[in-house]
């Protein structure tokens, strides 16, 4: 079966142990039309998608095309193959189980420059649960040529968080 927007609202709603009636007076829309979408007769308003998504556990782009946020794997790169510091990116994803999502770009010359001069990112300062990220480590793992998904925690919670190297 083709995996339509219809099915994947559908599905993403089931998984959420959620009714029709329920999605759509969370999102102030008749039961009806909950019904239309998922049986792909109408599509939601565009300006439902981004609490629609955030109800149903998912970014926007994923919901509109089916694909996960797809990480690059952890590999080991040979001197000869790495990057200049001021070319990479360390990147943080951060999925709570109430729908939050928290991305957090940096480059790497930024981050190793805060440490050496022993200054807090106010990016990690700000967030529970990125503070109790070691970035002195990160550090040290791309310095020795880690590259990819280097960190993913989920908790018993159902938050989710990933560091990742590019």
């Amino acid at each position: 079966m083709e995996n339509t927007l219809g099915k994947r609202i559908s599905d993403l709603r089931h998984q959420k142990g959620l009714k029709q009636d329920e999605l759509a007076e969370r999102l102030n829309v008749s039961p009806q039309a909950v019904s239309k979408w998922e049986n792909d007769q109408t599509c939601p308003d565009i300006t439902l998608l981004p609490e629609l998504a955030k109800i149903l556990g998912v970014s926007v782009d994923e919901l509109l095309s089916g694909k996960k946020e797809e990480l690059p794997a952890v590999r080991m790169l040979p001197e000869s193959e790495r990057k200049d510091v001021k070319d990479m990116m360390v990147r943080i994803v951060i999925d709570s189980c109430d729908g939050d999502k928290v991305r957090v770009n940096l480059p790497v010359a930024l981050v190793q420059m805060a440490l050496d001069m022993g200054m807090e990112l106010p990016q990690f300062s700000r967030h529970s649960i990125l503070k109790s990220i070691d970035l002195n480590k990160i550090m040290m793992l791309i310095n020795q040529g880690v590259m990819g998904n280097i960190v993913e925690i989920e908790s018993a919670d159902g938050d989710t968080v990933r560091v990742f190297v590019e």
